[in-house]
Order: C-alpha cells, then structure tokens, then sequence
C-alpha cells in the first residue's frame, strides 16, 4: 500500500487555498493589482527573495483570486506569466508572452525569423487594438536582465503607456536576486520598480508547521511523524529558510521509505534524500543548460583552484572554436556566469586588486567528475 494519500500536495505547482505566514505579502500584492478589477492600470511591481520564500506561490495565488472575481465573460482581462529563464531568449520570452494574446494568425510568432522589433509591435498592436489590460509576469526577470536585449525590452515594456492606450500592461517581476537592479539601466529603474516588495526567508518553526499542514493532506496517517517533519524542516531552515526545499524533501524522504518498504519516514529515508536531492539538482541543473552555459561551465573546470573573467574567456573563445559554436560577448559571459553562480554551479565573487581594480574570482562548485560525467551525455560534448 501507499504511503501517500494526495502525493500531488507536496508537488512544486501545488498553490494552497491559504499561504501560511504569507497574509502580509498577499495582501500587499492584491492591493497593488487590484486597479485592474476596476480597469485601471495597476503600479508595476518587482518581488524580491531567496529561492522557496513564496514569491510566485503569492503571485499565483493572488491572480488566482483576481480572474475569480472578474465575469467570466471579461475577455479583455490578460495574465500572462512567463519564466524567463525556461524560455532562455529575449525572443523565447516574447514569443511565450505572445502565446497568451491569442494573435490573429497573420501576427502568430513563429519560433524564429522576426525581429525584435516586428515582435514587439505585434504585441503592441494588438493589445492597443483590442484595448486589452494585461498582467505580465516575469519569473526570474534577472535572467532577462542579464541577456543583451533584456534592459532595452523592460523599457520598452514600462514607456508603452501612450502606444498601448486604451489597453495596457502591467509588469510582475520576480527574482531572487536582489542585486540584480544593478544591472538595469536608470531610465527602466525609475518606472519599473514603481512598487517593490522583499519576501524574507521562513524560519524553522515556520517551516515545520507548513510541511505539518501538508504531511496532513499527502500522507497515510502516522506516516510523517512530528521528529520526521521536526528534522526536515531544520535540515531546510538551517540553510536558506526554503519552503520548497523542505517540501522537496519530505516528498522525496517518504518515496525513498515507500521504496524500502517501510511504514513510516525515520531519519535515515530524511538524510538519504538530501544527498540524492543535492545530485539531482546538480545533475539536473547541468542537463537543463543551455549549450552556451555548458561550453562556459566546462572551461571553468579547466582551471583547478580557480581563475579570473580573461583568463576564462580566453578558454571559452578556443572552446568555442573546437564546438563550432557563436563566442559571446565577454559581457554576456559575465551574464551567464551570474546565472550558474545562482544556480549554485560556480561562484563568482567579486575581488578587489587595489590600484587594478575589481575582477570576479570565478571557481567551480562541484567535482570535476560529476560535470564531465553529465556533459558526457550530451553528443556536443562526448568527444570533449
């Protein structure tokens, strides 16, 4: 027999019908979009915090809320929510954008071939010749940033009041960057974070009556006992306050008892899925990449004990050349290192050589045989 009863409440897409310890942050958020139940515009708004602090379960949650209190017969109402990470391009973020529109099929965006400014206007167009009201948001907006069109898009997107006109949008943007500012330029500054919003990190006993409210509902009864949620929670809580990871772990400690034909999760099943869940994500993180991100993870590894931005793109370049690939930019390289130093693949920290100035000391965060092992799988980089 299972040991779960509801496995999917303990899944990441899973939204509750209540966000503990999140009333604040749900209601700032409502307060701000709630204009567009009365068709007006609502601020642009700009949510910061760690991974698993609640951010887009909040986002979700509250639009959720909004479409249920609007007709059902309001077409003009949009939301549309694009990670921008997972769509990886300025194009792949505005085509997915574009999908939730519903274009006439002789504007439809195809996976490649336009410009971005034949994208753009598309859009535009359409939103202003349908006086839409549209709610965008942008999971990871940081990586959007980071990309070499990115600024210019978000500017376009928060000055696009007079050509949008009697529709509008609204910008959402979610990261979990909180420095990430810094790379936007001052123009889109001042009208993109018009309202802004820090969700801070939950706190072990916080934790622990969360993934108590949910071993309730995805568990046989006595399944997850308090010492096991107990430690769970610590285990997450003691690192980054992650709500998600807990969660992860408890799903992933009562699959690994299930397995082993056990009736309840005791310390052991815990411990054992923390290490498999550390090389999952490692293993998944590396999958998931780019061919870009790859070629640059995999010249960092070249340089046992570290190395500098020169000195890596020198490896990258010459790599480049041996795949058969586009060499970026050296600023889209720091861009993309700032990705995998998120990701927790490399670190990328920042070190000051005096009169020389500032370079980031730039060194890999697994073993070199984990990520040869996993590029291995991938044909591009077999031979390598």
């Amino acid at each position: 027999m299972s040991l779960f009863s509801n496995r999917g409440v303990l899944s990441s897409d899973y939204v509750p019908a209540r966000l503990p310890f999140r009333d604040d942050q749900t209601n700032e958020v409502a307060e701000v979009l709630s204009p567009i139940l009365h068709d007006s515009k609502p601020s642009n708004l700009l949510l910061y915090g760690k991974t698993g602090t609640g951010k887009t379960a909040v986002v979700r949650y509250v639009l959720s809320e909004l479409r249920a209190s609007t007709k059902t017969d309001k077409k003009d109402l949009i939301i549309a929510y694009v990670n921008t990470r997972n769509a990886d391009t300025v194009y792949g973020v505005l085509a997915e954008f574009a999908g939730f529109l519903d274009l006439p099929e002789e504007d439809r965006i195809p996976f490649t071939g336009l410009s971005i400014a034949e994208v753009m206007k598309r859009i535009f167009r359409h939103i202003k010749s349908n006086r839409l009201h549209v709610i965008f948001v942008m999971d990871e907006i940081d990586h959007l940033v980071r990309e070499e069109d990115g600024g210019d898009i978000l500017y376009q997107f928060t000055r696009s009041g007079d050509r949008l006109t009697p529709g509008f949008i609204t910008l959402v943007g979610i990261s979990n960057d909180l420095q990430f500012k810094e790379n936007l330029d001052s123009r889109v500054l001042s009208s993109l974070g018009e309202e802004e919003l820090v969700f801070p990190p939950y706190t072990v006993d916080e934790l622990r009556q969360i993934l108590t409210e949910r071993a309730r509902s995805a568990f046989r009864p006595s399944v997850a006992s308090p010492a096991a949620i107990n430690l769970c929670a610590a285990m997450a809580g003691s690192e980054h306050g992650d709500a998600r990871r807990a969660i992860d772990l408890l799903r992933i400690a009562g699959e690994v008892a299930e397995r082993e034909g056990l009736k309840e999760i005791d310390d052991g099943c815990i411990r054992r899925a923390s290490d498999k869940m550390e090389v999952d994500r490692v293993d998944e993180a590396i999958r998931s990449l780019p061919v870009q991100n790859k070629a640059i993870l995999f010249a960092v590894s070249r340089f046992d004990g570290g190395t500098n931005t020169g000195e890596l793109y020198i490896a990258y370049s010459s790599l480049c050349k041996k795949l058969g690939i586009e060499t970026l930019t050296q600023r889209r390289l720091s861009g993309i290192l700032g990705d995998l130093d998120l990701l927790g693949l490399v670190e990328a920290s920042v070190v000051s050589k005096g009169r020389r100035g500032r370079t980031k000391k730039i060194q890999l965060l697994m073993g070199k045989d984990t990520l040869e092992k996993t590029l291995s799988e991938d044909p591009m980089f077999g031979a390598l």
